[in-house]
């Protein structure tokens, strides 16, 4: 809240997210099917943006971590590795999805 400023930003900022993760994880799947490594890359940068903002540091850590793995390690182990996180994300799109549902104007 101190970071971002009052409850409609905070409201807004969780919409943003909800959106990314549900368009997004999917996405990087895909791409990691595909070995597009480098687009892969490129939504986990934009997820790690997010990150700070809303998880805690040991789902950001892990985000930072796949996403340098997805710049320079073998498709298989960023496959592996991205196995483990793409459940937490999904969860916490849930626990947002959660959020804004108690949270919505009457």
């Amino acid at each position: 809240m101190e970071f971002i400023g009052d409850v409609n930003g905070v409201l807004s900022l969780l919409k943003t997210l909800h959106q990314t993760l549900g368009d997004d994880l999917p996405r990087i799947q895909a791409m990691l099917d595909k070995d597009d490594m480098h687009g892969a890359n490129r939504l986990l940068h934009q997820l790690k943006g997010f990150t700070p903002v809303f998880c805690v540091d040991s789902l950001v850590e892990e985000v930072v971590r796949i996403e340098h793995l997805s710049k320079h390690a073998a498709s298989a182990e960023i496959r592996g590795a991205y196995s483990h996180l793409a459940p937490k994300l999904e969860q916490l799109r849930t626990e947002v999805a959660t959020h804004l549902r108690l949270h919505a104007p009457a």
